[in-house]
């Protein structure tokens, strides 16, 4: 039976909660996660996180991150997985619970914050400390999967887009550029999630028809599968 009295057997219950938050936003044509470049790992970057206060929730906490690194509030925040291996950290015991983050691109101040914040392309990341690695990885998966039956992906997209556009941003998040245009069109027409607005796009020819996500429509959606 272990005694919870002794310093020894005591010091093997002692850890830290932390949060870690990938953030997403898509940028000249890309899809880029927001990186920290770490002072103790030299080379190395990770996500931004910190160890939860004693006085916050969890999301209170991945919030709090949120307005410290980008100074953006009122996003798109989910909660992703618990990262508990025991030697995620080296430095000390370490559970990490990730959330995930979308921000749309025009709501950020600065691409390049400074020599050591910066946002990369998810499909050539850097080195990256810890499990951080993983982190991304498996919050692209849940994206991908999550744009699949959703209308996650508008907030990635600015106020007011057009269908090419939005095309664009699925392409580039699944990273798939065979989606069919007409097929694309006709999917996003029939779930009814997004509205015309009286104003037009110049492009090279005919001017493209600017549209918004539907206020109510549902953002999340079971009841039909988008894609593929």
């Amino acid at each position: 039976m272990i005694d919870p009295k002794s310093p020894v057997q005591e010091s093997q219950w002692v850890w830290s909660v932390a949060v870690d938050v990938v953030i997403f936003t898509l940028y000249r044509q890309d899809l880029r996660v927001y990186l920290v470049q770490r002072t103790d790992h030299p080379g190395f970057w990770s996500l931004p996180g910190g160890i939860v206060r004693a006085d916050e929730a969890l999301e209170q906490a991945a919030m709090r991150q949120m307005r410290e690194q980008t100074t953006v509030e009122d996003v798109y925040l989910q909660q992703l997985f618990t990262y508990g291996d025991p030697q995620r950290d080296t430095r000390r015991r370490v559970i990490s619970v990730a959330y995930f983050a979308l921000i749309a691109a025009d709501r950020i101040k600065s691409d390049h914050p400074d020599d050591h914040r910066a946002w990369h392309s998810v499909y050539e990341l850097p080195p990256l400390a810890f499990d951080h690695a993983r982190m991304v990885h498996d919050a692209l998966t849940r994206l991908r999967y999550k744009i699949e039956y959703s209308a996650a992906a508008f907030e990635l997209m600015p106020d007011t887009f057009t269908l090419r556009e939005l095309q664009a941003a699925y392409m580039i998040i699944l990273n798939d550029s065979t989606l069919d245009k007409a097929n694309f069109r006709k999917k996003i027409h029939d779930a009814r999630i997004v509205e015309p607005v009286n104003r037009y796009q110049k492009t090279g020819g005919r001017p493209a028809r600017l549209y918004r996500f539907r206020k109510d429509a549902k953002l999340e959606s079971k009841a039909r599968r988008f894609f593929p």
